[in-house]
């Protein structure tokens, strides 16, 4: 009996060892939860909405001078509001863009909200931005540029050793004081990366204060040496690469003024960084690449259409989304910009708000009984419990019609979740083949949809 006993305990041993003996890399907590959000916003406002015709960021005497800032009927309620009527589950708010100007007092140079006359200088964009967050339940991020500063000429000429050291300091001084007043942000947001300190940056420092203050917080761009790393997709039009690893070998260090191929990532990456798919509400002919607001620009509004279009290369090709949100001189996200964020977002929930038929499961096949009739379905969406690893390398669905099984796509990639359409078919089963893995396939959703 007791040599039963310990020949069970072995195969149960080799059991469980061969059970983690995949070497595939995989999400920490934080960029898990950042998938599951799919879509978020980036606000981006600026002092220079007030200026728009006569500032340079490369010449700091354009700089707009603290008394036009005043918009009197900001409110970041209104903000949230629209964004959560996009579907949003998190927000970035772009606290400090290329001019410098802090929405926030802070306390390393006056070109802050403090010194302006709105709201006789006591207020502060960030505090408002973090409080709305928490009254519509998105979770909150934070963009800091700590390259490019017209204020300091940073980004825009060479400093001197000197100044540069100077602008150092006062970067770090302002990190430390977005990070460490305002409660954990979902993520920070990195421009362009971090200068690493070898090129006369703070790459090392600000990866320290990140430990510190921000543990939790997933990283767009962020320093090579930080966990939780989030990377761009090469563009600013909404459009992932395909086939789109969440692995790579490398993030991603750009400011987004340059389109970039070839950034799909790769299935046998050694880190996992994910992709953030980000694009304006506005198209990018329009002022400052349409990231930031202008009068008279209506012309420039993405349709609800075109953001639809862009949910589908975006979430549906395994990145998140992330829009773009122009705020205007009263402090507000103009009328039309919100409408159609209204229609996008009804448009998005009523395509995959409700499924025909759903599964999950493991194995090379994984079968979808539609119901007890045949059903018309012309979408299909799976999802792998990316918590495992991406495992998938290839794959076909195939649909039985009347007693012969069809090819209706095929893919590469999955990941977090792969959005297909094909035409509609009339059909009731389904099944998910996958025909090249790196381990167990890990379904964690398997859906069919009749859209349209």
């Amino acid at each position: 009996m007791k040599r039963i006993e310990y020949v069970l305990f072995v195969l149960t041993m080799c059991i469980l060892l061969s059970c983690n003996t995949s070497k595939l890399v995989k999400p920490t907590p934080a960029q898990s939860a950042w998938a599951d959000a799919e879509i978020g916003v980036i606000i981006h406002y600026d002092i220079n909405v007030f200026a728009p015709q006569t500032f340079k960021y490369s010449d700091a005497s354009t700089l707009p001078g603290l008394e036009v800032f005043n918009p009197k009927q900001l409110d970041t309620d209104q903000w949230l509001e629209s964004a959560t009527a996009l579907g949003a589950k998190y927000a970035v708010l772009v606290a400090k863009h290329g001019t410098g100007f802090c929405l926030w007092p802070s306390k390393a140079n006056p070109y802050h909200v403090g010194n302006t006359p709105w709201r006789n200088g006591q207020g502060d964009i960030v505090a408002d931005f973090i409080r709305s967050c928490k009254k519509y339940g998105v979770k909150p991020g934070v963009y800091y540029n700590t390259n490019a500063n017209s204020y300091y000429g940073a980004g825009y000429t060479k400093l001197s050793p000197e100044k540069q050291s100077q602008y150092n300091q006062a970067v770090k001084q302002q990190l430390t004081e977005l990070w460490t007043n305002y409660g954990p942000y979902f993520e920070i947001w990195f421009d362009g990366g971090v200068m690493a300190n070898e090129e006369g940056g703070i790459a090392s420092d600000v990866a320290q204060l990140i430990r510190t203050y921000q543990p939790d917080a997933v990283l767009f761009q962020g320093p090579s040496k930080a966990k939780n790393l989030i990377r761009w997709i090469g563009n600013e039009d909404g459009r992932a690469p395909y086939p789109k690893w969440s692995t790579i070998d490398a993030t991603t260090a750009s400011d987004g003024t340059m389109e970039i191929k070839n950034l799909g990532g790769s299935p046998d990456g050694t880190i996992w960084c994910p992709a953030e798919a980000d694009f304006p509400n506005r198209k990018k002919s329009s002022w400052n690449g349409g990231w930031l607001w202008r009068a008279n620009e209506e012309a420039f509004i993405f349709s609800a259409e075109e953001i639809v279009d862009r949910y589908y290369t975006s979430v549906g090709m395994n990145a998140n989304m992330l829009v773009g949100m122009v705020i205007d001189t009263a402090g507000l996200f103009p009328e039309n910009d919100r409408q159609q964020f209204i229609l996008a977002g009804k448009e998005i929930h009523r395509r995959f708000g409700n499924a025909i038929a759903e599964t999950s499961g493991k194995g090379k096949i994984i079968s979808l009984k539609i119901g007890k009739e045949p059903a018309k379905i012309n979408h299909v969406v799976i999802q792998e419990n990316i918590v495992r690893g991406e495992r998938v390398r290839k794959y076909t669905i195939e649909a039985n019609v009347r007693g012969q099984w069809i090819t209706l796509c095929s893919g590469i990639s999955i990941g977090h979740k792969r959005i297909q359409v094909f035409d509609p078919v009339i059909t009731d089963e389904i099944r998910l083949r996958v025909d090249e893995f790196a381990d167990t396939p890990d379904i964690k959703r398997l859906a069919v949809y009749d859209i349209y």
